[in-house]
């Protein structure tokens, strides 16, 4: 049980993925900025995620697992086994974790971990807050949408929503994001700076298509320009064997692969990165526009409610970004188009700007300011 000093307690759940767990932990951070309160106890429920879990206990929370369960919106059988245990069991499992850490409020960023929780915080009365990330709201999100005391989102638009009752606030990033150096990028990366960078991303799961296309035009690539390429975990060994067959050995010292980045390469890789290309969730949309940097977004056609897509085209609109579906990545098209942007064009300037104007750095904080509020 907790000790009666810890009289604020701060319970948050979500999907289990970098997208869900990077918010909450900008949340925290400013929470306890502008508390200065070290009496206030952050826990976590949510399905079992060993590199989420690292970074949470970082943070100091207490965290509860739960067992994974979802409605998938195709047929498999798969369903039939979450909807009679998993998710029964799971909602059994929130119940009792939420009477241990007896939360003033429940915090959801959304995603198929927060679901159990949420019902399970609605029938013991519990306060609940959320936070949508996507211009189309997730499931757990909308099933809490009427219960909810206050609704956050990240896009101006987003369905489903009563705008009367939503707070417009952005995507809650981490403010160590912004704090990026040339020099520290340089040494970190052992970049020769003598080239444009690009940055690759593919979110936190990686992506597998991005991967291959790299390859396909990496020799080409690594002639004009330095790339950084987080390609995933899973898919790491892999792109490193095709990246030494593609890449002459006078090219390789512009090739730099990674697995994935952490906070403190990516604050510097957001920096020094000339044009960044990326997948179009919400997390990474709201880091670039903060860095201020121009991006070429490759939506994940597979994204659930096609949120990806939307989330870019919304992105889109404020000139910051140019997209191009997975299914037109043509080299010679995307070679042609970085060799224009990155030769000092108009658009390129634009495209910053845009991005600049975009950017909700204080996402994190106007959420915490509002949690506190509640509390006091």
């Amino acid at each position: 049980m907790l000790h009666d000093s810890c009289f604020m307690r701060i319970l948050f759940t979500g999907g289990g993925t970098g997208g869900h767990l990077f918010p909450i932990i900008a949340i925290t951070r400013e929470i306890k900025r502008l508390s200065g309160n070290e009496n206030i106890a952050f826990s976590y429920i949510g399905p079992k995620d060993r590199m989420g879990d690292i970074l949470l206990i970082q943070e100091n929370f207490k965290i509860h697992h739960i067992l994974p369960g979802k409605i998938r919106r195709y047929f498999s059988l798969k369903n039939i086994t979450d909807a009679l245990f998993n998710i029964p069991v799971s909602i059994l499992q929130s119940f009792y974790f939420l009477i241990i850490r007896r939360p003033n409020i429940v915090f959801s960023k959304g995603g198929t971990g927060a679901a159990p929780v949420l019902i399970a915080a609605k029938i013991l009365g519990i306060p609940i807050f959320l936070h949508e990330s996507d211009t189309v709201p997730g499931r757990a999100n909308k099933l809490a949408y009427p219960w909810a005391k206050k609704v956050f989102t990240a896009f101006p638009k987003t369905d489903y929503f009563d705008s009367q009752k939503t707070i417009v606030v952005g995507n809650p990033i981490q403010k160590e994001l912004q704090e990026g150096t040339m020099e520290s990028a340089k040494e970190i990366f052992n970049l020769s700076l003598q080239k444009p960078v690009l940055l690759f991303l593919g979110g936190s799961q990686g992506a597998q298509p991005i991967n291959d296309f790299v390859i396909t035009i990496l020799s080409d690539l690594t002639q004009k320009y330095e790339v950084i390429h987080a390609c995933g975990k899973k898919n790491y060994k892999e792109t490193k064997e095709q990246s030494e067959v593609a890449l002459d050995k006078d090219l390789q010292p512009y090739y730099h692969l990674y697995e994935f980045l952490n906070e403190l390469e990516l604050k510097h890789a957001y920096k020094v990165a000339d044009l960044i290309i990326s997948r179009a969730g919400s997390g990474s949309i709201f880091e670039i526009a903060a860095a201020g940097k121009p991006s070429i977004l490759v939506p994940l056609p597979s994204s659930a409610g096609n949120h990806q897509s939307k989330n870019a085209y919304e992105y889109a609109r404020s000139k910051a970004a140019i997209i191009i579906e997975e299914e037109n990545l043509n080299p010679h098209f995307f070679l042609e188009k970085i060799r224009y942007l990155l030769s000092g064009s108009q658009e390129l300037e634009d495209m910053k700007r845009g991005a600049t104007a975009f950017a909700k750095p204080l996402a994190a904080k106007a959420i915490a300011r509002e949690i506190l509020e509640y509390l006091a």
